[in-house]
């Protein structure tokens, strides 16, 4: 139970990692270069993932390790590679939703304010436009991650004879019946997923109220001149 929560981990990250690496890149394609050719298409592939019924999708791939395995790029035998492939096809689609909407709310005029005042492209994107899309990124990183963490289905068409990742190793299990592992197991992670929301609500707390003490401040110090 611990290597399938291991390996499931693992998968998680490397795919949440890959997929946000591809996604925003995808999503400043969509938000910036406008319609160049091929767009539709372009857009069409990316966001394929999100209406096509997994079952589809998991079979469509697991053909495709099959029939390319003898070349270079495709990994010969199915187990974490074709896993995390799969997974990043999938949530990359996520990814690339939340960070195109993000980019299309954005204020132009900031880029275009730095790029005036003489800023390379590279650096009014690591300075202004990364700062903003930041939460956008982390948000698309934890929605693929638990996306990933969470899979069945793609997993057990891609996945070989010895992985097994821990929603199938719990799907196994509960099929010939409920025993005190999985009880002990989904009471941990019922209690790490509530811990994890609780800090996370304490943090995001203490930035609202340190937000607002700082425009507090700055409105009396605007307004002490004024007197």
């Amino acid at each position: 139970m611990l290597e399938a929560v291991w390996l499931s981990v693992r998968i998680a990250a490397v795919t949440a990692t890959g997929a946000v690496i591809i996604g925003t890149m995808a999503g400043l394609a969509l938000a910036r270069f406008g319609h160049f050719r091929g767009r539709t298409l372009f857009a069409g592939m990316v966001t394929a993932p999100l209406v096509m019924p997994e079952v589809i999708t998991g079979l469509s791939l697991l053909l495709l390790f099959v029939a390319f395995a003898p070349l270079p790029f495709i990994p010969d035998t199915r187990g974490f590679s074709t896993i995390t492939i799969a997974h990043m096809t999938l949530t990359l689609a996520y990814v690339t939703v939340v960070v195109q909407s993000r980019l299309s709310t954005m204020d132009d005029s900031l880029e275009e304010a730095a790029l005036d005042l003489g800023a390379r492209p590279a650096k009014v994107f690591m300075v202004i436009t990364l700062p903003i899309i930041a939460p956008a990124m982390v948000s698309g990183w934890l929605l693929a991650f638990t996306l990933s963490l969470d899979d069945l289905v793609i997993a057990s068409f891609t996945a070989g004879p010895s992985t097994n990742t821990l929603p199938m190793m719990i799907f196994s299990t509960v099929r010939r019946g409920i025993t005190p592992e999985i009880n002990a197991l989904a009471t941990i992670m019922v209690g790490f997923v509530t811990v994890i929301v609780v800090v996370a609500g304490v943090l995001m707390a203490r930035q609202e109220r340190r937000r607002q003490l700082d425009m507090r401040a700055a409105a009396a110090g605007a307004a002490a001149p004024a007197q």
